[in-house]
């Protein structure tokens, strides 16, 4: 029998939050374990416990937004460094794109919390993705995540098939293998490229390993969430059924985990 764990953590394993929102929603009394509510933080249960959210917390979180910008080069993704522009900046009411399939309007709270889910390098463009909601962070940029990243990739060399093998599998980067990757050649100078993790400017690293200089990388797909139409420096609001990896994964995880036990006999 597996030890009991903290809440947040199961509540965080399970894709309901993050581990610093489920311990707001505890203090609130807003989490119910095995139908009695808990509103002490630090305590442990065992990991098959029926964890609930009170129709109060799930009303919270789907109060919070989630943004992607076609980033351009030349903005930073998070916070402002050596005086460039954070993509942050790009999201006003001018440049909300007209793609946007949502009722949503842009308010003042819709900033507070809002966080980019992974880097996009400043001389690379496309999806950004920016959210409020820790549950799709998680998803995207948490250790565990599997989910797809796709870039279009303009490279300067010689695109050989050893070198979009050694793109595939086998290099390392900072002494660790990388996991396999998706590479094709779609043109005589750009390639596409499918990675399950984000390391810092790994496709540029990884090019630049088997000899190849990236003139230009776009992001243009995480897992299912596609850049499309959207034009570059605009943004939209992401509808929360786009996210349907995260739905899939949620609805296995809300599950409690059941051990198997051996019988002994006596």
């Amino acid at each position: 029998m597996s030890d009991p764990v903290r809440l947040s953590k199961l509540m965080s394993q399970r894709g309901l939050c993050s581990r610093r929102e489920a311990d707001k929603l505890i203090e609130q009394g807003l989490v119910r374990v095995n139908g009695q509510t808990v509103n002490t933080l630090g305590v442990k249960f065992p990991e098959d416990v029926k964890i609930e959210l009170s129709e109060r917390a799930q009303a919270i979180q789907n109060e919070r937004v989630t943004i992607m910008i076609n980033k351009p080069v030349g903005y930073v993704s998070g916070q402002a460094e050596d005086d460039y522009v954070p993509a942050v900046r790009l999201v006003t009411a001018e440049t909300h794109s007209d793609t946007d399939q949502t009722n949503l309007r842009l308010r003042p709270s819709h900033f507070k919390g809002l966080a980019p889910a992974g880097r996009l390098d400043i001389d690379s463009q496309g999806l950004l993705v920016l959210t409020q909601d820790g549950r799709i962070a998680k998803q995207l940029i948490g250790e565990n995540t599997e989910l797809e990243k796709e870039y279009l990739v303009r490279v300067k060399g010689d695109i050989s098939d050893a070198r979009i093998d050694q793109l595939s599998f086998g290099l390392e980067l900072d002494g660790k293998p990388l996991k396999r990757a998706k590479v094709k050649q779609l043109n005589p100078d750009q390639l596409q490229i499918i990675l399950r993790e984000g390391k810092k400017r790994q496709i540029r690293r990884m090019c630049e390993a088997v000899g190849l200089h990236v003139s230009g990388l776009k992001r243009v797909r995480v897992g299912e969430l596609r850049l499309g139409k959207l034009a570059e420096g605009e943004w939209r609001y992401v509808k929360a059924e786009e996210f349907t990896h995260r739905n899939k994964q949620q609805s296995r995880q809300s599950k409690p985990r059941h051990h198997k036990r051996t019988q002994r006999k006596h």
